[in-house]
């Protein structure tokens, strides 16, 4: 099975499942839910609210969709049977990661768009988009792959998405210390309060926001394989 035909099918695959299980519902769901608290602040209040909105909205799409499709495929054996075909574990992340990061840009836009217009810049909030969703995607998967199921998972996960978000103390000058630079999701707020003037990165910062993530991001593929090989592969996951 050639590289782009693996995707291809892997693609396929990943659409079917997320129209079946519901996740541009959701999505919508969540989009409106956003929109409903941005609205009703006051315009000259909208630029301070987008980051932080943004950031939850990251929350909610890239790491509870993908945590979700894992524990559906789990459920309904799925993903067991698919360590029985050609289909390559590259393949198949590849193509979640693609799809929901897809997704969460297009949520995005809807909820910036709708509530505050085309007055922001379009590079650094899609630039803090798509890093911070797939950042996002690969902790999610890493962390639910061991579990059997979402009830066990919730629990332990709740911790580390306190982690994740920690750097919300530091956009709104409660606790900003070096030690919130060793999150990666502080680069996001970097990004996106650049992106609606609420800060003024200067190049390093900007390149730490980006190169910083990146590198989790691949650290955390790496991680994905391994855990996947364990838990799903040999079994240990069920």
């Amino acid at each position: 099975m050639s590289a782009l035909r693996g995707l291809r099918s892997s693609a396929r695959l990943e659409l079917r499942l997320q129209k079946r299980y519901g996740f541009g519902y959701a999505a919508l769901f969540s989009a409106v839910l956003w929109l409903a608290i941005l609205l009703p602040i006051p315009a000259d209040y909208r630029d301070v609210a987008a980051p932080l909105v943004l950031f939850g909205d990251l929350i909610v799409v890239a790491f509870f969709f993908i945590a979700g499709s894992v524990f559906f495929e789990k459920g309904e054996r799925t993903l067991f049977a698919l360590v029985v075909t050609p289909l390559r574990f590259r393949d198949y992340l590849l193509a979640k990661l693609l799809s929901l990061t897809l997704l969460s840009v297009v949520l995005s836009l809807i909820i910036i768009v709708g509530a505050h217009g085309l007055d922001f810049a379009a590079v650094p909030m899609l630039t803090g988009v798509v890093v911070t969703t797939v950042l996002m995607l690969l902790v999610s998967f890493v962390t639910a792959v061991p579990y059997p199921s979402i009830t066990d998972w919730i629990l332990p996960v709740s911790f580390l998405l306190a982690v994740l978000s920690l750097p919300l103390l530091h956009y709104s000058g409660l606790w900003q210390h070096w030690l919130l630079y060793l999150i990666p999701t502080q680069g996001a707020l970097i990004l996106f309060g650049a992106a609606f003037d609420q800060l003024t990165p200067t190049a390093w910062e900007v390149g730490y926001a980006v190169g910083y993530q990146l590198l989790w991001i691949a650290a955390l593929a790496l991680l994905a394989k391994r855990a996947f090989d364990r838990y799903i592969v040999a079994g240990e996951g069920q």
